[in-house]
């Protein structure tokens, strides 16, 4: 099969991809029409059938393996698949592998690392911690290795939410090694549970969209839940150091504006705050320079860079 990041402008594709969402939309004019958006492991595509009642396009649903027949075109910068045909496969017609979006680091070694950092941690209570979450419940450990760190901004691939909080665990020893002021055992157990409940904010892949936990709550307020409940497992877990992680926490996102409940008001909370916006920053604007990778100059404006971004150039 040739691969969504394969394609370009001008391409007649002919191929198996997985409809990750379908919604019927009205021209100006008045005419009907379906946006589509196809992923494969590679990454995802908009695609448009413009023409819904053709008798080549079968009755197909989000979340189908469909066979695709249309042409890649150019729409304002961004590429896009006008489908001609559409038929749903059957289940033996696909490997489901090939349409899910995986971490290209390496899920095991990713978690094996992150369960060093939890022997390092030297506080009985919160090594205890880590360890009822990251070594004794096996459907925890089980959901977060598969799990993505967001629907679409950055880390949406399978593994992505542990190797997001690897990198953000890492940044924070750093940086209680530049800072030893910071208190270590409280800044990396932050780290390692800082988005877990994400596990409950977003259901798994294939679908891997907002659940309604997640839309009611947010991973921060059931992040903070969970380590409260685990907690309380823990014979006289003291209150002062339930707490201390559980605003790291509640802070990791800065700003009230950012979806965080709570300002930072400990150092740790501050450096949670920002090893967490560095990973997610750099994994996006890498995310972008990879699906711009055919595009020698500049990429646009983005909203969330506020400026028009280039990949860095070498020999100028």
């Amino acid at each position: 099969m040739k691969y969504i990041k394969e394609l370009k402008e001008g391409d007649r594709v002919f191929d198996i991809y997985l409809c990750k969402h379908k919604q019927a939309a009205v021209t100006k004019n008045g005419k009907s029409y379906e946006n589509v958006i196809l992923q494969d492991r590679t990454g995802t595509m908009d695609a448009k059938v413009w023409e819904p009642n053709n008798p080549g396009i079968s009755d197909y649903s989000a979340l189908d393996y469909i066979e695709v027949y249309g042409d890649v075109n150019n729409f304002q910068g961004n590429l896009q698949i006008s489908i001609k045909r559409i038929r749903v496969c059957r289940e033996d017609e696909y490997d489901p592998a090939n349409y899910l979006p995986i971490s290209s680091k390496g899920i095991e070694p990713m978690y094996q690392e992150l369960l060093e950092l939890v022997k390092s941690i030297k506080d009985p209570y919160y090594k205890s911690l880590l360890e009822a979450f990251f070594v004794k419940d096996e459907e925890f450990v089980q959901a977060f290795k598969k799990s993505s760190a967001a629907k679409t901004v950055h880390h949406g691939f399978v593994g992505g939410l542990l190797e997001h909080t690897l990198s953000v665990t890492k940044l924070c020893d750093y940086y209680c090694t530049a800072y030893p002021v910071l208190k270590r055992d409280l800044l990396l157990t932050a780290a390692m549970c800082h988005d877990i409940g994400k596990i409950k904010e977003i259901s798994p892949f294939p679908e891997n969209d907002y659940t309604d936990d997640g839309q009611l709550l947010g991973h921060i307020v059931m992040g903070s839940q969970m380590v409260a409940e685990y907690a309380a497992g823990i014979p006289n877990f003291p209150h002062g150091l339930l707490t201390q992680v559980q605003h790291c926490i509640l802070a990791h996102h800065g700003k009230y504006e950012f979806g965080s409940p709570k300002i930072p008001a400990l150092m740790e909370a501050l450096a949670l705050n920002h090893a967490d916006d560095t990973d997610a920053k750099l994994e996006t604007f890498k995310e972008i320079l990879e699906n711009n990778s055919g595009n020698k100059g500049w990429f646009g404006y983005n909203r969330l860079f506020e400026s028009n971004l280039r990949a860095t150039r070498t020999g100028e």
